[in-house]
């Protein structure tokens, strides 16, 4: 492996101190009810509502009916999900200006925030969608290399900087599901079934020689992958994973009823069918040794830019300016798997169990105590429910995204807090700096 080391690699941010000193004094945080206030949020977030990134020729193979059409090109956000996340980045001011980290309106706390997206065209438009949400009359920049370059960022296997035992990799997947994939197909069969059943009689097909190929037939196998993905894990459920996805991605477009499923998905059954997509990505993406490789630099840049925040002066490593205030990342739902298997992190919000749907976020707040002087941070999720994706609801106080706190272990106390040097040492110990790269 590549030893941790520093390169110039993603990002050049310029460093406005005296006005954005100014601009700090400007908007002193209100204080939080136990004495507490807010002094700095990273969201790593993934994009919003997108088409799916394969043709729909090579999923009608599954199906009796064909996969419907879309009105952007494969894996680009929609204009519909970039909608959504204006709503999100609307709904994002509101909460920060009520815990006193921003202004509720205006200009002035637009350049201590750091937008960064990786480089594909659904990133990039999110990060622009929550800008406008954000800020409507004057949008920060959002930060990003040109489209197609792999980011060290968010994909740091693809872009080259490692070399990754790949072999290793197969034996920690292999460890976790008995040494035979196909003791996946046999754990999951009973959903696999039903899933298989809903793809064989929902909707018509569009000619009578087409012949649906079943789930259950493909064939089981784990074998060595490529660059990005050291592992390839085949066979029924990764098949589900994929195409259950893309029935979520039809319900949160608000496709006609008749699109969702052939007619046969709604809001209630798919929580269930999502559920095939969520335990493949458990074992492709939380897989502790995956996670650690492709979670350690992206995790590394968040610690950094919290100590910086904390420190209110350069930290080696950190994204963004000493005096910002928020930090958001766009990414993929990969990036916020990885970062939750590497740390152990769970949750269950709106239905679903460690599901990552469009737009979500992992949320990390910094907390200053006026009575110890110390800082400590608390983690959340929050997601828009399927629903308010459905129907673009604007979000409000009294129709709010769901947030749920998420437990650190051996860090987070019964106030889900942890004190910034115990956030310190347990990210230490979970990033491995043989893949990490410092900027």
């Amino acid at each position: 492996m590549t030893p941790r080391r520093t390169s110039a690699f993603v990002l050049t941010f310029f460093f406005v101190l005296p006005l954005a000193a100014a601009l700090r004094a400007q908007t002193t945080p209100a204080p939080h009810p136990d004495g507490e206030t807010l002094r700095y949020v990273v969201y790593l977030s993934r994009h919003g509502v997108r088409s799916p990134t394969g043709k729909a020729a090579q999923y009608n193979t599954y199906s009796t009916a064909p996969w419907p059409a879309w009105s952007v090109p494969p894996g680009n956000l929609t204009a519909h999900g970039f909608r959504l996340m204006q709503i999100f980045g609307a709904w994002d001011r509101t909460q920060l200006a009520e815990e006193g980290l921003l202004h509720a309106a205006g200009c002035a706390d637009a350049p201590l925030v750091t937008i960064y997206a990786d480089s594909d065209q659904r990133t990039r438009e999110t990060g622009r969608a929550l800008a406008m949400g954000l800020f409507p009359e004057c949008s920060p920049p959002v930060h990003a290399l040109p489209e197609g370059t792999p980011d060290q960022l968010f994909h740091p296997l693809e872009s080259g900087a490692f070399t990754v035992d790949s072999a290793a990799v197969v034996a920690a997947i292999s460890g976790r599901i008995g040494g035979d994939p196909n003791n996946l197909t046999a754990a999951y069969h009973t959903p696999l079934e039903e899933f298989d059943s809903l793809l064989a009689k929902c909707g018509c097909a569009d000619s009578a020689a087409h012949k649906r190929s079943s789930i259950l037939d493909i064939p089981a196998r784990l074998t060595e992958g490529n660059r990005e993905h050291p592992a390839e894990l085949r066979g029924p459920l990764a098949t589900a994973s994929t195409l259950t996805e893309n029935l979520l991605l039809e319900y949160t477009e608000n496709m006609p009823a008749a699109n969702v499923g052939w007619g046969c998905v709604d809001g209630r059954n798919l929580r269930s069918l999502i559920d095939l997509h969520t335990e493949a990505v458990d074992f492709a993406q939380r897989t502790p040794a995956i996670a650690r490789m492709q979670a350690s630099n992206l995790l590394d840049h968040i610690l950094q830019s919290i100590e910086q925040a904390s420190a209110e002066k350069p930290v080696k490593g950190a994204l963004g300016k000493p005096a910002d205030r928020l930090l958001m990342l766009i990414g993929h739902d990969t990036n916020i798997s990885n970062v939750a298997g590497l740390l152990r992190l769970t949750w269950i919000a709106d239905g679903r169990r460690d599901d990552t749907p469009p737009g979500d976020a992992l949320v990390f707040e910094l907390w200053h105590s006026s009575a110890t002087n110390d800082d400590s941070v608390r983690i959340y999720y929050t997601t828009q429910t399927l629903e308010q994706m459905r129907g673009e609801t604007p979000l409000s106080a009294e129709n709010p995204p769901v947030r749920v706190p998420v437990f650190l272990p051996s860090c987070s106390r019964s106030d889900f807090s942890c004190s910034l040097s115990d956030f310190k040492r347990d990210l230490t110990q979970a990033i491995d700096p043989n893949f990490v790269i410092l900027q």
